[in-house]
């Protein structure tokens, strides 16, 4: 138990001299309790990423206290899925006494924490994509506990968009209920608009930052949902500008 133990600590030395090594920041987390609504960072990031890559990431900020719900929307490739990666690690990383890849973080603690993501198209055909996220979701709120904390990723979206929203809208509405943190990244305008405009005082919209020639700085900015993700700027990168005009 005691080599068990002393791993842990020695991979939490090896993991900050690695981040120190390439300049990236880190510090002491301040955790407030389970009851309170907290979750407010200067420059945090996604340590995986920082670990992959040669380059500084890119890291976000955000004041979201007294916050039970925020919706990430915007830009395709804009750093929406790495930045819920970097809520999910920087939670667990400092519930275990560790340090967080940020300047500054301050979060409550969970009682619990729970991931939604899409997942590849079940190649054994026992089931459909929306069938099995469902049964997921279905499988999730079993286990939720108050003060839980519940990051999607695009969930629902093997439907359509008046549908993907509506069975969005009846789920996340009674976890908001049950004191359920939700952190929600999605393409379904349908549903971020209804919640946007009903004005909550314990929600917060979030996008992704798109530059006007396309450019994306991975940064999330505070703002209303867009009917558009920009999936023409991904066509013209891949296909080029005058495949997009032509229709080839």
């Amino acid at each position: 138990m005691l080599r068990t133990e002393l791993a842990f600590y020695v991979g939490c030395l090896n993991l900050h001299h690695q981040l120190a090594r390439k300049g990236e920041p880190n510090c002491f987390p301040l955790p407030a309790h389970s009851g309170e609504r907290k979750h407010s960072f200067v420059g945090l990031y996604d340590v995986c990423l920082a670990l992959r890559l040669e380059q500084s990431v890119v890291g976000n900020d955000i004041a979201a206290d007294n916050k039970n719900l925020v919706v990430i929307t915007g830009a395709n490739q804009g750093g929406k899925s790495t930045f819920l990666r970097s809520i999910g690690s920087s939670q667990l990383m400092m519930q275990a006494g560790m340090f967080v890849p940020a300047n500054s973080f301050s979060a409550n603690i969970c009682n619990r924490l729970f991931t939604h993501y899409r997942r590849e198209e079940d190649v054994t055909m026992k089931s459909g994509k929306l069938d099995e996220e469902l049964s997921r979701m279905s499988g999730i709120v079993d286990d939720l506990t108050t003060d839980s904390l519940l990051l999607f990723n695009e969930s629902f979206a093997a439907t359509n968009e008046r549908e993907g929203s509506e069975i969005a809208r009846h789920i996340v509405s009674p976890l908001l209920e049950k004191r359920i943190k939700i952190f929600f990244v999605t393409h379904l305008y349908e549903f971020a608009r209804c919640l946007y405009d009903r004005k909550m005082e314990n929600a917060t919209f979030r996008r992704a930052e798109r530059q006007p020639d396309g450019t994306r700085t991975f940064k999330l900015v505070e703002g209303e949902p867009l009917e558009t993700s920009f999936g023409p700027d991904l066509y013209e990168k891949i296909f080029g500008a005058d495949a997009l005009f032509s229709g080839r």
